[in-house]
């Protein structure tokens, strides 16, 4: 495991355990770039009802709905507009995902207890939902040297033998972001678009500025594999 959590900032006293020759990654100065293209693929938005759900009664007037409560205690309510699927639970809880936009979470939630009303069902209360985690992905185009990057960036873990990327807790933004050698990322933890921007760009300097990453060019290709977003889980748990 190559690991480092140091705290290290200018002027600071630093101890005998700090190799001195090993310069600490830092960001001086206002580098001028194009903004990197973010894309959003997951938002997990929660909203609570304050009463109790009848989830059984509910899914009577629900079609396409699905609840089987000795398998799971939610009701899966499904939307094509926004795509999403929400979680209902019998204390009134819900919990959107699938969301590609806070906007949209917000929207499907609102959209959901429209429906609930309209099919009879009484809901006392209108909650606005609550943004708890924004996944997004971007590419930096270009290459990053991981190993020299776990050694001078605090607060990273990197285990190449059990997952190919590294993985950085930044705060502020208060986020966790995996960096792949490709210079792919996947940003996890935001609760706004604004705070996945700003943490990637602010990664994206650090990184130019320290010289740790080799541009490769103008490539259109911004996806993800969908295999390194499932792996995402082992940062969330």
């Amino acid at each position: 495991m190559s690991t480092n959590a140091r705290l290290v900032s200018e002027g600071s006293q630093t101890d005998g355990n700090i190799d001195h020759r090993m310069p600490v990654l830092s960001l001086r100065g206002n580098l001028k770039h194009e903004k990197v293209e973010v894309q959003i693929e997951n938002v997990v938005a929660t909203a609570d009802l304050r009463q109790h759900l009848d989830l059984d009664a509910i899914l009577k007037v629900t079609p396409g709905a699905r609840y089987n409560p000795q398998r799971f205690p939610g009701l899966v309510y499904k939307l094509k507009n926004p795509k999403t699927t929400t979680l209902l639970f019998a204390s009134g809880k819900m919990v959107c995902t699938g969301a590609r936009s806070a906007k949209s979470a917000k929207r499907a939630i609102t959209q959901i207890i429209r429906e609930l009303r309209g099919q009879g069902v009484v809901i006392l209360t209108n909650p606005d939902g609550e943004i708890q985690n924004i996944v997004a992905s971007a590419n930096l185009r270009g290459t990053i040297d991981l190993e020299v990057v776990a050694e001078r960036l605090c607060k990273t873990m990197y285990e190449p033998e059990q997952f190919s990327g590294l993985i950085y807790t930044m705060n502020p933004p208060k986020v966790v972001l995996l960096v792949f050698a490709s210079g792919k990322i996947v940003c996890v933890g935001a609760k706004t678009e604004n705070d996945v921007k700003f943490a990637v760009e602010k990664l994206r300097d650090m990184l130019e500025f320290n010289e740790l990453i080799s541009w490769t060019g103008s490539s259109t290709n911004n996806q993800v594999p969908d295999e390194l977003l499932r792996q995402v889980s082992i940062i969330q748990r």
